[in-house]
C-alpha cells in the first residue's frame, strides 16, 4: 500500500531526545529518543500503558517533559506556548473526536484554516487590509480538502448527524486545513470497520504524497501500521524497546514478546 520513504540522511523534522515524564511515582516515559524525517510516515506502537499517549501529549504541549527535550524543525518546543502549535506547523487529530458537532462539515474544516490564520478573525471584524484575501484563500483551501476527502455530498450537513467514520474524515480535514508540516494521528483507525481501515491507509499515504506532510501516528491496528509505515517505534513500560522498518520491528524478539503475540491484527 505504501511507497516507503527513507530520508535518514536528512535533518529530522522531529527530534525527541531522552524525554522522561513521571506522574508521582509512576514513570510514564523513561529516556525515549527517536527522530522523524521529513516525508516519513512513522508509527508509534506498544501495549496499553506503554507511554504512547503521554508522548503525544508532550508533543502537543499538554504535558511538560520532566527531562530531555523535543525539537521541531530545529526549534525547541519547550520555548513555545501551546497555542502556537498550529502556527508552527503541528496538526493533531484525537482518539475521541474534537469537532464542533452542531456546525456543518464545511464550517468545521474552515475552523482549521482560521487556527492557522488566527489574525483573520480580527481583520474581518474590523475590515482590516488582507481580510478578504485570507477569507477567500480559506474558502478555497476548505473546498479543496472537502473534495480530497470525498466529503462533498455531506459538506453542508451538521457533523453530529453523520456516521463515525465520516466524522473522523471531517476531523482530518480540519487538521489539514491548518497546513501542518507534521500531522499527529491519535489512533485514527479506532472504531472503523475493515473496509474503512483499508481506505484510511490509502488516505494517510495520499496525504503524505499530495501535501508533503510528515505523519506520526499512534495505532493499535498492526495491519494498518505494517502496510503504511516507513518507520516503527515500539514503546513498552515507557521505554523504547525497538525502532526500525516494519519488517525489522515485526521480527524483533522483544516486540513479539511484549506486544505482537500471535495475532498481529488484534489491538493490545
Amino acid at each position: 500500500m505504501a511507497t516507503h520513504h527513507n530520508n535518514d540522511g536528512d535533518t529530522p523534522l522531529l527530534a525527541i531526545d531522552g524525554i522522561s515524564v513521571r506522574f508521582g511515582g509512576i514513570v510514564a516515559l523513561d529516556g525515549v529518543s527517536f527522530t522523524v524525517q521529513p516525508g516519513q510516515i512513522c508509527a508509534l506502537i506498544g501495549p496499553n500503558g506503554a507511554g504512547k499517549s503521554t508522548l503525544f501529549n508532550c508533543l502537543s504541549r499538554i504535558y511538560p517533559c520532566g527531562s530531555g527535550g523535543i525539537a521541531f524543525n530545529g526549534e525547541a518546543l519547550a520555548k513555545l506556548p501551546r497555542y502556537r502549535m498550529a502556527g508552527i506547523g503541528i496538526g493533531r487529530t484525537f482518539q475521541n473526536l474534537a469537532l464542533f458537532r452542531s456546525m456543518t462539515v464545511r464550517d468545521n474544516v474552515l475552523m482549521g484554516c482560521h487556527s492557522r490564520h488566527h489574525a483573520g478573525f480580527f481583520r474581518a471584524m474590523f475590515r482590516l487590509p488582507g481580510a478578504e484575501r485570507i477569507e477567500s484563500e480559506s474558502a478555497r483551501r476548505t473546498d479543496e480538502l472537502i473534495t480530497f476527502l470525498d466529503l462533498e455530498p455531506v459538506a453542508d450537513r451538521v457533523v453530529a448527524d453523520l456516521p463515525f467514520g465520516t466524522q473522523k474524515r471531517v476531523e482530518l480535514g480540519r487538521a489539514l486545513a491548518a497546513e501542518p508540516k507534521l500531522l499527529l494521528l491519535d489512533e485514527p483507525a479506532c472504531g472503523l470497520n475493515h473496509e474503512e481501515l483499508h481506505s484510511l491507509g490509502e488516505l494517510i499515504c495520499a496525504i503524505r504524497d499530495r501535501f508533503g506532510i510528515t505523519v506520526l501516528l499512534v495505532e493499535h491496528h498492526m495491519s494498518l501500521v505494517m502496510g503504511i509505515a516507513d518507520k516503527v517505534v515500539v514503546l513498552n513500560f515507557g521505554r523504547k524497546i525497538a525502532e526500525g522498518t516494519p519488517g525489522e520491528v515485526r521480527s524483533h524478539p522483544e516486540v513479539i514478546q511484549a506486544y505482537l503475540g500471535g495475532d498481529h491484527a488484534q489491538p493490545a
